[in-house]
């Protein structure tokens, strides 16, 4: 059940270059940081993560085992009491990410390095293989995990969840989320 109506065609209008706030534990408690490309119009429109239709992050959020049930976009809050966070490496909303510069993206990589610094995560999640690609200059980086850390961080490069990510299925999502949670999860 939606708590809110759907964004109108002038909402989503309205939301370009809107930011929404991130959703962070505690620093120091943070198990997984999850970092998404950045919002669309429809995230914008409504405050929320991953907020639009289609969009597969919460499915395999909960497919994975991070959560015992499935979360809507609306309980967004709740993860951060399971350690877990959400960010995004451009917080401007966009209707499409191949709106953002390669300097939009890298200058995102440089404020994501300082919040990995201070809230410390275990796991640091970037949800789009491209995008962290131009952000952070390693052009044959591939979805898993990765060898080199991010500050204090381990690395995780996770396939975009976007509905508009054809070439994955949420299966195949959900499989790649299960694996990050198993090695932040060892026990």
């Amino acid at each position: 059940m939606r708590p809110f109506p759907p964004p109108t065609k002038a909402d989503l209008a309205a939301a370009r270059n809107r930011i929404i706030p991130d959703v962070l534990p505690a620093p120091g408690t943070a198990l997984v940081l999850f970092s998404g490309i950045n919002p669309s119009l429809y995230s914008g429109a409504t405050g929320l993560h991953f907020a639009r239709p289609g969009n597969r992050f919460w499915p395999a959020l909960h497919r994975s085992g991070f959560t015992d049930r499935l979360l809507s976009p609306a309980e967004q809050h709740l993860i951060a009491g399971r350690g877990l966070g959400i960010t995004n490496l451009v917080q401007r909303a966009t209707a499409r990410a191949d709106e953002l510069t390669p300097e939009e993206l890298r200058a995102g990589g440089a404020r994501l390095a300082a919040l990995v610094a201070e809230h410390r995560p275990r796991w640091l999640a970037v949800a789009g293989v491209t995008a962290y690609r131009t952000a952070f200059g390693h052009p044959r980086a591939q979805i898993g995990p990765q060898d080199e850390t991010f500050g204090p961080a381990r690395l995780w490069i996770l396939p975009n969840p976007s509905g508009l990510n054809a070439s994955w299925s949420l299966d195949r999502i959900a499989n790649e989320f299960a694996r990050l949670r198993q090695a932040a999860t060892p026990d």
